[in-house]
C-alpha cells in the first residue's frame, strides 16, 4: 500500500470526530399538500425537495414554486415524484408492495451488500470495493466515493440513510484535508477518490486514510469524485425530505469549494471541463483525455443538483447565478457539437475544412476522413447519442454507457434525444447489451491503435475492463434512464440477462468478450457495485417513484435551437 495521508485520532477524541453540527430531526417540507396534485402511484410517500427552474433562479427574481405538468408523460414529472422513505424492498420484505414476487437473488445480493460495510467507531460509513479474497487487495480493500454511489442509492431506497449521511459528513471531512502529490498541491476542493480505516488494536485506534491520486494509477486526481458526492447529497435530501444536512456550513461550503474548481475562469474557449486521462470511472489511459463525455454529463448534473441545493444567502447567490450562466451555455454546446445521428453523421461525412469564419459549419475542423469505418454501421437509421469526446480536429465517436445515461437523466437530452439514445440501444443490443450488460464503451480498440491510446496496457486489451469490457454495475443507470424515458421493458429485458449469471458467477466486476460471455480475467469477484447496482435497477422496477432521487426534468429555458434530424421524430 502506498503511503498516504493520515489522520489518526486517539480514544480520548473519538467523542468530537462527528460533531461537525448535530442535525435537525423535523427538517422536512410537505410540497404534496400546496400542489394537491392526484398521485399516479399508490403508495405512501413523504415529499421533498422542489426542483426549481433556473429561469426562477436568475439574479433579481425571487424563486417560486412552478406547477407546471406535462400532461403526455406516463408518470408525474421527478420534481413532483418524492421518494418512498421507510421502506424497504429486499430479504426484510417477503412481497413488495406494489405485488412483484422479489426474484430469489435479491436476498443473496443484499446480505452481500451488508458484508461489505465499513466501520468507523462503531458506525457505517461506506462499502468496501470487493470482498474477493481470493485475489491481491491493492485498493478493493478501500471505500471509493463513485463505488459507493449504488450503494449508497440501495440503502435509501430501502429506508436506511444514516449510513448515507455518515458517508457524506466523513468524505466531506477527508476534503478539508492538505492535499499534495510530489511538491504540487491539489486544489482545496478536490474529493478524494478512496478512503480506508485502518485499525490499531495496540493503540486502540482508528485512523481514516484517503487517497486524492497520489497513490493512483497514473497519479490522476480523480474530477469525477465532487460531482457524484453532490449527486448523492441530492439523492438523501430528495429521499428523506432532510434539508438539514445539505444546510450545514460544512456541506454548503464543500459545494462551493468543489464548483470553484469547475467555475474558475482560464483559457478555455468552451463550457465543457479539461480532463487528463484516467480520472474517472474510466481511471486507465484510454484516450478519454480533453472532454470526456462521463465528465461533462456528470458536470451537467452535479450544477443543477447544486443549483437545488444550495442555500440564497450572499454566498450562494454568487454561485447560483454563476451556475445558471454555465448551465445555460453548456446545454447548449453538448446539445450542439456532441449529439451524433445519422443526420450529422452524414453532415461530418461531407463537412469542408479549413473554414475560416464565425459563420463556419465545421467549427473544430474535423477531417471527414478521420470518421471511423465501424460507425457508418452501428448508426441505425433511427437513434443518435452523444459521442465520447469533442476537441479541437479531434471526435472521439465510441459510445460510452455512463455519459449517455446521465444526459438523460439529468436531462441533458432533450426529450427527443433521450428517445434517440434508447431506440439505440435497442437497435444495437448484442453490440451494447449482449450476453451479460452493458458495454461500458463501443467498440474496442485493437492492435495498432490500441497500442498508441493505451501504451500497450495488458489490462485494457480489446473487448476486456474499459476497452469494451461489461459491467453490471450499469444496470442501474440503464434501468433509471429507461424508467424516466418510459421503456421499462428495456431495463426489465437487460436485468433477466443478468440474473441468469451474476450470482452463479459470484458477481464479478466485469466481463469480457465481445458478447460479454466471459468473467473478467481481471476481474474481483464479490464486487460491491455489481451487487448494488443490481439491486438499485431491481427496486427502480418495482417502484418507479424511486426514480425522483437520481433524476432531473428538462428545465424548459435551457431548450436551444437545434436543427431536428429524423431520427429524433417520436
Amino acid at each position: 500500500m502506498s503511503a498516504m495521508n493520515g489522520d489518526v485520532n486517539q480514544n480520548k477524541s473519538m467523542k468530537t470526530e462527528d460533531t461537525l453540527c448535530p442535525l435537525a430531526e423535523d427538517g422536512e417540507c410537505d410540497l404534496s399538500k400546496l400542489l394537491e396534485k392526484p398521485r399516479l402511484l399508490n403508495i405512501d410517500r413523504q415529499s421533498s425537495l422542489d426542483e426549481r427552474s433556473l429561469s426562477e433562479l436568475s439574479i433579481g427574481i425571487s424563486p417560486h414554486l412552478s406547477i407546471t405538468m406535462s400532461s403526455s408523460r406516463i408518470f408525474e414529472p421527478l420534481d413532483y415524484i418524492p421518494s418512498p422513505v421507510g421502506r424497504r424492498s429486499g430479504f426484510n420484505t417477503p412481497r413488495s408492495q406494489n405485488g412483484f414476487e422479489p426474484h430469489p437473488m435479491v436476498a443473496e445480493a443484499w446480505e452481500a451488500l451488508r458484508r461489505s460495510l465499513v466501520f468507523f467507531r462503531g458506525q457505517p460509513v461506506g462499502t468496501i470495493a470487493a470482498l474477493d479474497n481470493t485475489e491481491e487487495n491493492l485498493n478493493y480493500d478501500q471505500v471509493f466515493v463513485r463505488d459507493f454511489v449504488p450503494s449508497g442509492l440501495a440503502f435509501l431506497m430501502n429506508g436506511e440513510p444514516e449510513i448515507v449521511k455518515n458517508f457524506i459528513l466523513k468524505t466531506l471531512r477527508l476534503q478539508s484535508w492538505e492535499k499534495k502529490i510530489d511538491r504540487f498541491q491539489l486544489g482545496e476542493g478536490v474529493m478524494p477518490a478512496s478512503f480506508k480505516v485502518l485499525h490499531d488494536p495496540v493503540r486502540n485506534n482508528e485512523t481514516l486514510i484517503a487517497d486524492f491520486g497520489e497513490s493512483a494509477i497514473g497519479r490522476v486526481a480523480p474530477v469525477d469524485s465532487g460531482f457524484w458526492w453532490i449527486i448523492l447529497l441530492r439523492a438523501y435530501t430528495k429521499s428523506t425530505g432532510d434539508t438539514s444536512l445539505a444546510e450545514l456550513p460544512e456541506c454548503q461550503k464543500g459545494m462551493r469549494l468543489i464548483l470553484s474548481l469547475c467555475l474558475s475562469e482560464g483559457f478555455d474557449t468552451f463550457p465543457t471541463l479539461l480532463c487528463a486521462d484516467g480520472c474517472c470511472m474510466i481511471d486507465r489511459r484510454m484516450g478519454v483525455y480533453g472532454y470526456p463525455i462521463e465528465i461533462q454529463a456528470l458536470f451537467f448534473m452535479a450544477l443543477r443538483c447544486a443549483l437545488l441545493l444550495l442555500k440564497q444567502d450572499a454566498e450562494g447567490k454568487e454561485f447560483i447565478e454563476r451556475i445558471v450562466k454555465r448551465l445555460h451555455a453548456l446545454s447548449y454546446h453538448m446539445r450542439s457539437y456532441f449529439w451524433l445521428d445519422l443526420k450529422q453523421l452524414n453532415d461530418i461525412y461531407r463537412y469542408k475544412t479549413e473554414e475560416y469564419s464565425h459563420t463556419a459549419l465545421n467549427k473544430f475542423n474535423v477531417m471527414p476522413d478521420s470518421l471511423p469505418e465501424w460507425i457508418f454501421d452501428f448508426m441505425p437509421v433511427r437513434g443518435g447519442y452523444f459521442i465520447g469526446n469533442v476537441s479541437p480536429a479531434r471526435m472521439d465517436f465510441r459510445w460510452f454507457c455512463l455519459g449517455n445515461c446521465i444526459a438523460i437523466l439529468s436531462s441533458l437530452a432533450t426529450p427527443e434525444q433521450s428517445t434517440a439514445i434508447m431506440d439505440l440501444i435497442e437497435s444495437r443490443w448484442e453490440e451494447l447489451v449482449g450476453e451479460m450488460p452493458l458495454k461500458v464503451c463501443y467498440p474496442a480498440i485493437e492492435n495498432h491503435e490500441w497500442r498508441i491510446v493505451t501504451g500497450c496496457d495488458p489490462k485494457n486489451t480489446r473487448w476486456s475492463y474499459h476497452n469494451g469490457g461489461s459491467w453490471p454495475v450499469l444496470l442501474w443507470l440503464l434501468t433509471a434512464a429507461c424508467v424516466k424515458t418510459g421503456r421499462p421493458q428495456i431495463a426489465r429485458r437487460a436485468i433477466e440477462i443478468a440474473e441468469t449469471r451474476l450470482l452463479k458467477d459470484h458477481w464479478p466486476e466485469y466481463y469480457d468478450g465481445k458478447l460479454g460471455r466471459y468473467i473478467g480475467k481481471q476481474s474481483r469477484k464479490a464486487q460491491t457495485w455489481s451487487i448494488a447496482g443490481y439491486l438499485v435497477a431491481k427496486m427502480m422496477l418495482e417502484d418507479p417513484s424511486h426514480l425522483g432521487m437520481v433524476a432531473i426534468e428538462e428545465d424548459k429555458q435551457m431548450k436551444p435551437l437545434l436543427r431536428r434530424s429524423n431520427s429524433w421524430t417520436l
